[in-house]
């Protein structure tokens, strides 16, 4: 199993930074590959609570991606499920795969550096794919925030 790291720092207070992380408009604005559309998000952000938000890709497919919180600790950790439930990382969807994505929010003098882990991947390609993924959201995520923020 591997895993895919990505650091943003992000200039605004990790309580603004966790809000977008849970909020399913503020979801529906960023989360997904690059600047393809947000189809529908569905978001419970409590323990236990469920998501599930479908995109489309530039290639015209529809990827659905589903999980259930497992942590949410404002304004510093948000630890989720992930799973495919539509399209997807060929390896994942084949296994009927579970992986975990855990975000970490620390305070910094330019506002938050955020760091997304998505661990239990099956491949190492699925790992890179999955990295390729979560940077496009991050780069839409940026846009939320002033022009300082950056990538690590």
């Amino acid at each position: 199993m591997t895993e895919a790291v990505l650091v943003r720092r992000i200039a605004a207070r990790p309580a603004i930074v966790f809000d977008a992380l849970v909020n399913a408009d503020a979801i529906a604005s960023w989360w997904g590959p690059a600047d393809e559309p947000i189809i529908s998000a569905q978001w419970d952000p409590r323990v236990n609570g469920s998501f599930q938000v479908r995109f489309r890709t530039a290639d015209g497919r529809e990827h659905e991606c589903a999980g259930q919180f497992l942590e949410i600790d404002k304004p510093t950790r948000v630890v989720l499920t992930w799973r495919w439930a539509h399209g997807g990382e060929p390896d994942e969807v084949a296994a009927d795969h579970v992986s975990r994505v855990e975000f970490r929010l620390r305070a910094i003098d330019t506002g938050t550096e955020l760091t997304l882990i998505h661990s239990a991947l099956t491949t190492e390609v699925s790992a890179r794919s999955h990295e390729g993924g979560w940077g496009g959201a991050f780069e839409k995520l940026l846009r939320l925030f002033p022009a300082t923020s950056q990538q690590q």
